[in-house]
């Protein structure tokens, strides 16, 4: 597996590498550890410092590269440094895509506000522009011992395809466990449940059989995402909820204490690109690190 980890010598960043040592890459694993900074804002309000910055970079750099590379010290990859001057979110895509990256690992750089996790605007313009997939470490996460836990929302789709084959890549420890979850937004959503079926028997029954054909076909979801993960995980747990599908997955996984949240997005490019609104609205409120997908 090929690793970008992009760092900015913040303690996020850190701690992204102290989670990527927690893995079980091999000396055929490569992390590519890649810093960048974009000197335009230095150029057009203080040029003449330019030179100044420069020296300061040459300095900094090498020390920033050095606390990642130390806290790789535990992994068996190999391990390299790339830096880069050019906007980071820029220099991110473009790295992984020239280095054919597997997976972009990086820093949530999160603020708590209320009621929610700001993610830097670094780390969001990389998850909305890259089409690899992105993992965005929280650092409160990253502190927790014992066994791993990943919640794999699912919706059946090739984007959720997309999820399970990179986490079916990674070299998870191997008692991590793996909640698959599909949420259902039943056709009844915008009519309170205990006042329809108290209507009649028609409605009761049209209920029902909506219920059933549901659950059968969010067993089929569940069941086709658990296939292709048999055998990686030591314990696969099946989910099935009810409800909008953002809050029951940033709900379940509080519920289930997870390490990491893996969603797919039918994320779109452009010069506003955006993300799927359920992978854009956990991004932005998990407490537990997120695993996006695209195709």
């Amino acid at each position: 597996m090929k690793i970008l980890l992009a760092t900015d010598g913040s303690k996020y960043s850190e701690e992204s590498a102290h989670f990527l040592a927690k893995l079980n890459l091999s000396p055929d694993d490569e992390i590519n550890i890649l810093h960048a900074i974009s000197w335009v804002p230095v150029l057009s309000e203080w040029e003449i410092l330019y030179e100044d910055f420069k020296e300061i970079q040459k300095d900094v750099v090498p020390r920033i590269f050095q606390s990642t590379v130390d806290a790789l010290k535990p992994v068996k990859a190999k391990v390299s440094t790339l830096f880069k001057e050019d906007y980071p979110d820029k220099a991110i895509v473009e790295t992984a895509d020239e280095s054919k990256a597997d997976l972009i690992v990086m820093g949530a750089r999160g603020l708590r506000g209320v009621g929610s996790l700001i993610v830097g605007s670094v780390t969001k313009l990389v998850a909305i522009k890259s089409h690899k997939p992105v993992l965005v470490i929280r650092q409160p996460e990253v502190n927790k011992s014992g066994v791993m836990k990943i919640l794999f929302a699912t919706d059946g789709s090739a984007y959720s395809d997309a999820v399970g084959k990179i986490l079916s890549s990674m070299p998870f420890p191997d008692n991590t466990e793996l909640t698959v979850l599909n949420v259902i937004s039943t056709v009844f959503k915008d009519i309170p449940e205990r006042f329809a079926v108290e209507i009649n028997d028609r409605i009761k029954n049209i209920v029902a059989e909506t219920r059933e054909k549901e659950l059968i076909e969010s067993e089929k979801i569940i069941d086709k995402a658990c296939s292709g993960l048999s055998g990686k995980f030591s314990k696969i747990e099946k989910n099935i909820k009810f409800g909008d599908a953002s809050i029951v997955i940033l709900d379940e996984a509080e519920a289930l204490n997870a390490d990491i949240i893996a969603v797919g997005t039918s994320g779109m490019r452009g010069l506003k690109g955006i993300l799927g609104s359920v992978a854009r609205y956990v991004l932005n409120h998990s407490k537990s690190s997120v695993l996006i997908a695209k195709i």
